[in-house]
């Protein structure tokens, strides 16, 4: 049985909601009656969300610009007056090469990606929250934060970071009734990954509605208790 949740009065902040699992939060928040606001860079992707879902939000942002991304959070409070929910899903990854082949840029790349952003988003959101009655992040970490196979120094690295990241922040703000937390998918089994891994058994990948999900249930009433934590969403694999 599907768990329904009440996310009415709430306003949603998705960054990176025109991917696989960001349009199915998108899609979710919405149905769970949440003012959902999407961050996009591709106008085209942007389009498309809209066209699926038209209630969404949409707005450009630049995670890794700190000086708009502090103007656009003071437009979104303008806008619709806070920010109860927060779901980082901009992320990337980089594999198959191994320490000696991997370039600075590459390294920089995927630490800037993966862990940056989330520093970025979370410092100007934070305030927004502390000055309401608290709110819920969710990252998204990879199982790959917590063990490596090797071949992917750099996004292992920066996912590992994430989730000390979240504990850290979970600690700093829950006395404001912040609660902090990521998930820790490893294939997620979207149309991109089965076309670039078309002999993969496809079964073993969590679908982007598990992981929407579980999102939501942390982004709930009933996931209060649930701070600092990194949740395993490793499918069948």
């Amino acid at each position: 049985m599907d768990v329904t949740y009440d996310f009415s009065k709430k306003v949603v902040l998705i960054t990176g909601g025109t991917g696989a699992l960001g349009r199915m939060l998108v899609k979710k928040f919405i149905d769970s009656g949440a003012i959902t606001i999407s961050s996009f860079h591709n106008e085209k992707e942007a389009q498309k969300l809209k066209i699926e879902n038209p209630q969404v939000e949409l707005i450009k942002m630049d995670l890794l610009g700190e000086e708009q991304l502090l103007k656009t959070i003071s437009q979104l409070v303008q806008q619709f007056g806070t920010i109860n929910i927060l779901v980082n899903v901009v992320g990337g990854y980089l594999g198959g090469k191994n320490i000696n082949d991997l370039n600075e840029t590459e390294w920089d790349a995927m630490l800037n990606l993966n862990l940056k952003s989330a520093f970025l988003i979370s410092k100007h959101v934070i305030p927004v929250m502390k000055s309401g009655n608290g709110g819920n992040i969710v990252h998204i970490s990879s199982r790959t934060g917590q063990i490596s196979e090797g071949g992917d120094s750099a996004y292992a690295a920066s996912k590992a970071g994430l989730i000390r990241f979240v504990e850290s922040a979970a600690q700093e703000f829950k006395e404001h009734k912040i609660n902090v937390n990521c998930i820790m998918p490893t294939t997620i089994d979207t149309d991109a990954n089965r076309k670039a891994m078309p002999n993969a058994d496809f079964t073993k990948w969590a679908s982007t509605e598990d992981l929407a999900n579980v999102i939501l249930f942390l982004c709930s009433s009933g996931a209060r208790v649930i701070n600092g934590s990194a949740i395993p969403t490793y499918g069948l694999s």
